[in-house]
């Protein structure tokens, strides 16, 4: 079968990989413990469950649904972004509805990008901003997110000519995989050089409400001039632990919404209007299930830190997201250290160089496993590793 250019230049999609691997090593009969993808094993709270029972059953919820999404949806959008950050947006031009915040990141470059346009891409980073670059004919320029900088770009490294062909920046604070996070200078410079170059920004803010203590991670449309060049992408599926429902929005300038609303009026037909009842339920409902998985990723996070710390491990401390940054000892590589986890003490880890070349020799662990399947994989590792 003839498979088109830009299919052959997207590498292996991460986690379809991690799923294989899984799926041979239980066929072998392998008892695993999997820390490798960032799956909430919370259940989505029980309010917003019932109001999808209800809106269900509802015949006028079953025909096409907005391609914006529901007025009422991204009024709640609005109302939460404004609770939230303090900042106003308008429902009707500077909110999406999206099938899952995934789905309109992958989307945008198709919107913003012409072929060989230059998108810069963080490294290490979500893949599916390289991917999407790819796919949209564009060029993604790694950008590299060091330790040493607290895994922020360092905006002044990059080169002039770079940035003069630049059309789009992609940045993802609170981040994955590295847990860091970004603060307001940090925004306020990536906005004045993106206005004086000329660039467009997408906020990837998956995980904005999961910050373990200190300040609440900001909006970069908190940033004067921000909201004429920025799209910021916000998703449901970590704060509500509703990964399998598909369902987000993006926020930002009227320009940009439109763009990406023209896209994804060819390509889907929204999302089913008895999910964004749910979605409003889950932003205008009680939001003590978000503070309660918090307090559940914190002691997780804590024990699995405590472990590191008795094997000896360097780790970057998690203070956001779902996710432990972990350096590979001994100088392995990512891969070796990801097959050594495995094969020996049956751990599903994400091998860090699978985000892009800035995060080899790092792996990512992932908080996102039953207590128990925790525990498990702690004395997993100190019965394997820590003889060391």
């Amino acid at each position: 079968m003839y498979e088109a250019e830009r299919i052959k230049k997207l590498p292996p999609y991460l986690f379809a990989q991690i799923d294989r691997v899984i799926e041979e090593k239980r066929r072998q009969g392998v008892s695993l413990v999997n820390f490798g993808i960032g799956d909430p094993d919370l259940p989505t709270p029980d309010h917003i469950v019932e109001r999808l029972r209800e809106e269900a059953t509802r015949p006028e919820n079953h025909r096409y649904p907005s391609y914006q999404g529901m007025r009422a949806f991204r009024e709640a959008a609005s109302s939460w972004f404004r609770r939230r950050f303090g900042v106003e947006v308008n429902p009707e031009r500077e909110v999406l509805a999206l099938i899952g915040s995934k789905e309109g990141i992958a989307h945008l470059p198709w919107a913003l990008l012409d072929p060989r346009d230059l998108a810069l891409v963080p490294d290490p980073a979500y893949p599916v901003y390289r991917a999407a670059t790819i796919l949209a004919g564009g060029k993604p320029h790694p950008v590299p997110l060091r330790e040493e900088n607290d895994f922020l770009p360092d905006l002044g490294s990059i080169p002039e000519e770079v940035w003069r062909k630049a059309k789009l920046f992609f940045v993802n604070y609170p981040n994955n995989p590295t847990s860091a996070t970004a603060h307001l200078d940090f925004y306020r410079e990536l906005v004045d050089r993106c206005r004086y170059y000329d660039v467009l920004i997408a906020s990837d803010m998956a995980y904005c409400e999961l910050v373990y203590g200190g300040e609440p991670a900001p909006s970069i449309l908190q940033v004067p001039g921000a909201r004429e060049r920025t799209l910021e992408f916000f998703s449901l599926s970590k704060t509500y632990n509703m990964t399998g429902w598909r369902i987000g929005f993006a926020v930002g300038g009227e320009d940009l919404v439109s763009a990406l609303g023209k896209i994804k009026t060819n390509i889907d037909s929204g999302v089913f209007n008895a999910v964004q009842y749910a979605g409003i339920e889950a932003l205008e409902g009680p939001q003590d299930c978000v503070k309660r998985n918090r307090e559940v990723y914190m002691r997780r996070r804590d024990a699995l830190q405590a472990c590191f710390d008795r094997l000896g491990w360097h780790y970057i401390p998690c203070q956001a997201t779902l996710y432990l940054w972990v350096k590979t000892p001994g100088g392995m590589t990512s891969a070796d250290f990801t097959t050594e986890l495995l094969e020996r003490a049956g751990v599903v880890t994400a091998p860090g160089a699978a985000y892009g070349e800035h995060g080899e020799g790092y792996v990512r662990f992932s908080l996102s496993l039953p207590d128990r399947e925790l525990e498990e994989g702690i004395a997993r590792l100190e019965r394997e590793f820590g003889r060391r």
